[in-house]
């Protein structure tokens, strides 16, 4: 059940839904080689309160408190401390700035949570979720007190945290290993079926398997660093499983 808003928070909901579409329109101008007429100005901190400027101390649970807040559906929320415990089961023995991976985990996926994408289907099949957490990370970091020396390299991991890329850090390489991991094994599985119906990828069982199949074919050979090449090993073991048995009760019948 949605629950009703209060009216300052309705105005600050409406407000972020401008601001969005006000994005978005930036971006799709930006991608068809235009020059947009002018700098797009984003009032929007978060959807409906403003994080309060912490200490330094404070700023790896006040980034949690804040992805705690915003990350909606509430099942987008366990992505990010599974993904950093993975980085850290990555990085043993590298050396390497655990705050900018910490930072760049908890944030990478901003953008494709409900209040913070578009609505709309035409606009959100545009959506560039990975520039969106690039645009946003900065100011929020800043609020929350994250040392102002290591956003650049935050918005640098961010940037290229997806299988397609191709880090510059060490800290880059880290995040998108791990990220590529939780793209592999039971967990994969779990995030996958549950978009079913509620993602427009994902209409029916098959949509599901095809991505699911894609995944293990093609992500472990991805892998960079030793240590993420070692952990898929399992987790592509228990995906293929999974695959087989779906196929083998039907639920690819419909491709």
């Amino acid at each position: 059940m949605r629950r009703l808003l209060l009216l300052p928070e309705l105005k600050h909901h409406r407000r972020h839904q401008r601001e969005s579409k006000k994005f978005a329109r930036w971006l799709a101008v930006k991608a068809a080689g235009g020059s947009p007429a002018r700098k797009v100005v984003l009032e929007f901190p978060v959807p409906f309160r403003k994080p309060r400027r912490v200490t330094a101390p404070d700023f790896r649970a006040a980034i949690v408190a804040y992805i705690r807040e915003q990350a909606r559906p509430v099942d987008k929320f366990s992505h990010q401390p599974r993904l950093y415990e993975l980085t850290r089961a990555i990085g043993v023995g590298q050396d390497y700035d655990d705050d900018v991976v910490f930072a760049a985990v908890w944030l990478h996926d901003l953008g494709v949570f409900v209040g913070h994408r578009p609505e709309e289907p035409t606009a959100l099949a545009a959506w560039d979720c990975v520039a969106y957490a690039m645009h946003r990370t900065p100011e929020l970091l800043a609020q929350l007190g994250f040392p102002v020396e290591k956003i650049p390299a935050v918005v640098a991991a961010i940037r290229t945290h997806q299988p397609s890329d191709e880090p510059a850090s060490l800290e880059g390489v880290i995040v998108r290993d791990a990220d590529i991991l939780e793209q592999l094994g039971a967990v994969t599985v779990l995030r996958t079926v549950c978009k079913i119906g509620r993602d427009t990828r994902f209409q029916i069982f098959p949509d599901a398997l095809r991505v699911l199949r894609k995944n293990a074919e093609r992500l472990p050979g991805q892998l960079k660093l030793p240590a993420a090449q070692k952990l898929a090993g399992p987790r592509l073991q228990v995906l293929q499983q999974f695959l087989a048995a779906a196929e083998a009760e039907g639920c690819a019948a419909l491709e």
